[in-house]
């Protein structure tokens, strides 16, 4: 299994992937230093809290389910050219490690870009002044739990990955499914089901915060533990029987 993880970091490498990790976070800065919180400020909220709400809303609806798209596309993207799969599979490796090593690597890229844009978060602050104590807890489930719900999500998105031989296609679908997440979370019925929106719902600070992660146990064990046991074994058991 390590001698996959190396082999696939090794072909990442040359996919031009900093950029990609780096663009959600350096988004999220340009928001949280543009935009105006001196009304959230007047009203004795904390200021850390009015930024976070500000960069989740674009950060965590639109930029993040859309970057760990483009890591699963790219992370298939040599097994698509040239007989890539045949070439991988010929070796003495199982169809299994391969697909779980590929989703393990896709998750820690989507954890190096939350960690970034921890960061982002801080930098705000420190750009702005603000001279409210930070609320690392609250940041913290609100990084931790986005990571969290990008697990269904990444193992649908690797699933799509490998079904396209296009780059383009499961980009083009994961858009498409991406967009409408923005009504899809005001919807109490249907929202907490979308797996496009879950990592904002799980990033979104104006939930219970009281909770774990701001959604409720059963929700967190349902929706993202179920989902991710439902498109994980489904992108699994259909590489196994993938004709190569």
């Amino acid at each position: 299994m390590g001698s996959i993880l190396s082999a696939e970091w090794f072909k990442l490498r040359k996919s031009k992937m900093v950029p990609l990790i780096l663009a959600g976070p350096i988004i999220g800065l340009f928001i949280g230093l543009t935009s105006n919180f001196s009304d959230m400020a007047d009203s004795g909220v904390n200021e850390w809290y009015s930024s976070l709400i500000s960069m989740n809303l674009l950060y965590a609806l639109l930029f993040l389910p859309l970057i760990s798209g483009v890591f699963a596309s790219l992370i298939c993207r040599y097994e698509h050219q040239s007989g890539g799969w045949k070439q991988l599979l010929a070796l003495p490796v199982t169809r299994g490690k391969v697909f779980a090593a590929k989703y393990v690597l896709i998750m820690l890229l989507v954890m190096a870009m939350q960690i970034l844009y921890l960061c982002s978060i801080y930098a705000v602050g420190l750009m702005k002044g603000y001279s409210d104590p930070f609320p690392m807890e609250i940041v913290w489930k609100s990084i931790f739990g986005g990571w969290l719900a990008t697990m269904p999500l990444v193992a649908l998105q690797l699933w799509t990955s490998i079904m396209f031989k296009s780059f383009a296609a499961p980009f083009a679908v994961n858009v498409v499914f991406t967009l409408p997440s923005i009504l899809a979370v005001n919807s109490a019925r249907f929202g907490p089901y979308y797996p496009w929106g879950q990592p904002f719902l799980m990033m979104n600070v104006g939930g219970n915060t009281g909770d774990v992660f701001f959604v409720p146990w059963d929700q967190l064990l349902t929706v993202v533990g179920g989902g991710f046991l439902l498109f994980f074994l489904g992108g699994y058991l259909y590489f196994q029987r993938k004709a190569i």
